[in-house]
């Protein structure tokens, strides 16, 4: 099942189980994976696209490995929060994926997080080599872990 919001989207997860974080480009997909105590995100691999159906499998491949409890995607919002053409596409890969799994499916929005995973490795001194190969998976670890820092605080509000 799809959810809009962040609150919906913790709320389905399941208890002590990773979730996946997903940067969809146009080329390639990073992939992020969290702890089981949603604490941590960690950049694992890219995938190089192909076509959806070899992309997805291997999403649900790594979601079954790392026993994940969700999916969250980056949504590309338009520097003023509207949604555009890679919005649309990033919710049109959701609806397919959702068809094959019952994962819950969430968005977060990603603005500037290429931007800051780049300065990241720039200030790690990685090589531009190096950095056009980990790029997209930082930027989905980014991404990821701006959405569990957030649940944490919505976790910590709702303890109060």
């Amino acid at each position: 099942m799809i959810h809009d919001t962040i609150e919906e989207f913790a709320a389905a997860l399941e208890p002590m189980t990773a979730v996946i974080g997903l940067d969809l480009g146009e080329r390639t997909i990073g992939v992020a994976v969290s702890d089981r105590f949603g604490a941590v995100a960690t950049p694992l691999e890219t995938i190089r696209r192909r076509k959806f159906t070899p992309d997805a499998a291997r999403i649900l491949e790594i979601a079954a490995e790392r026993e994940a409890g969700g999916l969250l995607l980056g949504l590309p919002r338009n520097m003023d929060g509207s949604e555009g053409p890679r919005c649309q596409s990033t919710r049109a890969f959701a609806r397919n994926l959702a068809r094959l799994t019952a994962l819950p499916i969430g968005f977060w929005d990603e603005r500037l997080s290429t931007v800051a995973a780049e300065r990241a490795l720039l200030e790690a001194d990685t090589s531009r080599i190096r950095r056009a190969e980990v790029i997209d998976h930082v930027a989905a670890a980014y991404i990821l872990q701006g959405a569990l820092d957030r649940m944490r605080h919505m976790q910590a509000e709702d303890d109060r």
